[in-house]
């Protein structure tokens, strides 16, 4: 389990054969190549870090907005197994910087953290500004070099690192390279993925990059619109063998939301495979079907259907809404139900999903670098000194702390990948 008082991996000191000086340049300020600059440069490199915005951390500190969810405390097998099939590549980088490894470096920067009722890990402060305030005092007393506004543009055909700087170009060598650019999404905080087709014509196998934690369209009826903005709480979403509880919130032409978000993977490939999918929101996951119609059989007297589902069931009025929406769609009114087939549709609303919301506004990406690309150490077999970390790999994971996980896991096993090839004896 690597530390922030090792100078190298706990599986070896990886920077024992290094001659100095060496250098390494970072592409890429998120917590993937700041965690692997962090490494480098605690080994003795000379590290600088690339990136292409006005300062760093900037998809990090978005992250923060809501709560920084660092990672979480559940046992490490159920853990892995959020990455569904997951590579042993990325499953081994876990195991050697795993969740508990992850507190320990925060606490160890001064931000303590706590595990809140989901079983989820944040900082006291809940914010991501200080953590990373912390962060980069630490990374400038390693002598770590930070070179912003600096764009990635590849090769020059000597080999050297080609930069993009109001309007000039820079061309800069490294003896190791760490690529940790990012995904797709939020491309206006710099992951926009311009990295694709730069290592493609290298000879890089790159997954297609795809929305991850999105949400998704609906044809939604002027009525449904008129809901825009509310939120289902405390709702089950089903689609498949798979079933979520959490939140969603109806947007103007779709849905999103936490639970949203963790079905996600199959709601993607099924719509990409058959055009649409349909999910059923259970609107009451607390009461079952037989207990919902006895309240809704109960005499009605003047109150209207709308008050009988507020008052007796419980159901706000975007609950009300879908399940108009849902017997507008199969040509009946909603009062026309018996009770039975009333709770019925509570338990299972229909809505039927027409497309993916764009990669650019998901929280993360699918797809990237596959990892039959990369050697053992996370170095590119096609080129030989440069490594890659971050959502850059083809990975996918849910939210709940197990993206910034394998942001950080993935950082340090490629840093300590390039000190151990640094380290090897020429041949």
């Amino acid at each position: 389990m690597w530390h922030p008082s090792q100078k190298a991996g706990t599986r070896s000191d990886v920077a024992t054969n290094i001659t100095s000086p060496k250098t390494a340049a970072v592409i890429g300020g998120g917590p993937a190549g700041l965690i692997a600059a962090e490494v480098l440069a605690r080994a003795g490199l000379a590290v600088t870090i690339y990136d292409g915005m006005p300062s760093l951390g900037r998809k990090f500190l978005l992250a923060g907005r809501g709560g920084l969810n660092l990672t979480h405390s559940e046992p490490l097998a159920r853990f892995l197994a959020r990455y569904g099939a997951i590579d042993p590549l990325l499953k081994h980088a876990i195991e050697h910087f795993p969740p508990d490894a992850l507190r320990a470096w925060a606490e160890a920067l001064g931000q303590e953290t706590f595990i809140g009722s989901s079983g989820r890990v944040f900082p006291k402060t809940m914010k991501a500004s200080p953590l990373l305030r912390a962060w980069l005092r630490r990374l400038g007393d390693l002598g770590v070099r930070v070179a912003l506004r600096h764009r990635w543009i590849g090769w020059d055909e000597g080999g050297a690192l080609r930069f993009a700087r109001d309007g000039r170009e820079t061309a800069v060598s490294a003896n190791v390279v760490i690529l940790a650019l990012g995904g797709a999404s939020w491309p206006r905080l710099g992951s926009d993925a311009s990295w694709t087709e730069t290592l493609a014509a290298r000879g890089v196998t790159i997954a297609p990059l795809q929305p991850s934690n999105c949400g998704f369209t609906v044809a939604w009826s002027e009525a449904m619109r008129r809901v825009e903005g509310a939120p289902l709480k405390r709702v089950a979403l089903a689609f498949g063998e798979h079933t979520v509880r959490g939140e969603a919130v109806v947007t103007g032409n779709g849905l999103e939301g936490g639970a949203v978000y963790a079905l996600s993977a199959p709601l993607r490939d099924a719509i990409a495979r058959d055009g649409g999918a349909t999910l059923t929101i259970d609107l009451r996951p607390d009461m079952d079907t037989a207990a919902l119609a006895g309240k809704l059989a109960a005499p009605r007297g003047k109150q209207s259907l709308s008050n009988v589902l507020r008052k007796a069931v419980k159901l706000p009025p975007v609950g009300t809404a879908l399940l108009h929406e849902a017997t507008t769609a199969r040509g009946r009114p909603l009062s026309s139900l018996r009770a039975e087939e009333l709770a019925a549709l509570i338990k299972a609303v229909p809505v039927h999903l027409t497309g993916v919301q764009p990669v650019a506004s998901a929280i993360s990406t699918a797809g990237g670098i596959r990892f039959d690309a990369l050697d053992a150490h996370f170095m590119l077999k096609a080129m030989p000194g440069v490594f890659a970390a971050g959502e850059m790999l083809d990975w996918e994971a849910p939210t709940g702390g197990y993206l910034l996980q394998a942001c950080f896991a993935t950082g340090i096993a490629a840093a300590e990948g390039a000190l151990q090839w640094l380290a090897a004896p020429a041949e």
